[in-house]
């Protein structure tokens, strides 16, 4: 058993992650993770916002510490969850990217790509993700304070000048 930086975790995907996230929900319960299954419920099409923004608010109202997303390449549900204030996902398919987008960028919602990648490869991802602990050091947090500001100036409507209409 691995060493986990927390016990709370939500978990989503669309129909492409569904096979996938089912695979990673029995592995996280192994690993002794309290997990909420945001869905898809099954493989029928389905839409990868739905889910993405579901495990987002999960981990924003502090119901779960992180979360994980699965669709077919793990970008859709990338983009879809950094739509949410709060929300650092990245997509990462190696563990090198896992560990260091939570030591130095305090991300806080993984996403795979369950087309691109095979389950034990996720495994060691997810692992990697879930052991991982924020590094405050100076730089790191001068980083994220400049990511934290572009985010509220974004909500106060800063860069509505810049959007096509």
């Amino acid at each position: 058993m691995i060493s986990l930086a927390l016990h709370r975790c939500a978990l989503g995907g669309d129909h492409a992650g569904f096979l996938m996230k089912q695979e990673m929900s029995q592995f996280l319960v192994q690993l002794g993770v309290s997990l909420t299954d945001c869905g898809a419920n099954d493989s029928q099409p389905s839409d990868f916002p739905d889910f993405a923004e579901k495990v987002a608010l999960e981990v924003i109202s502090g119901r779960a510490e992180r979360g994980i997303l699965v669709c077919g390449s793990g970008v859709g549900v990338s983009v879809a969850a950094n739509k949410i204030p709060g929300i650092r996902a990245s997509l990462c398919h190696d563990t090198y990217s896992a560990r260091q987008g939570v030591e130095h960028d305090d991300m806080n919602v993984l996403c795979i790509g369950a087309r691109v990648i095979g389950p034990e490869l996720a495994r060691e991802i997810i692992k990697a993700f879930l052991a991982a602990k924020y590094s405050p050091s100076d730089r790191h947090a001068r980083r994220l304070a400049k990511l934290q500001d572009i985010e509220r100036r974004a909500l106060a409507g800063e860069y509505n000048q810049y959007l096509k209409k």
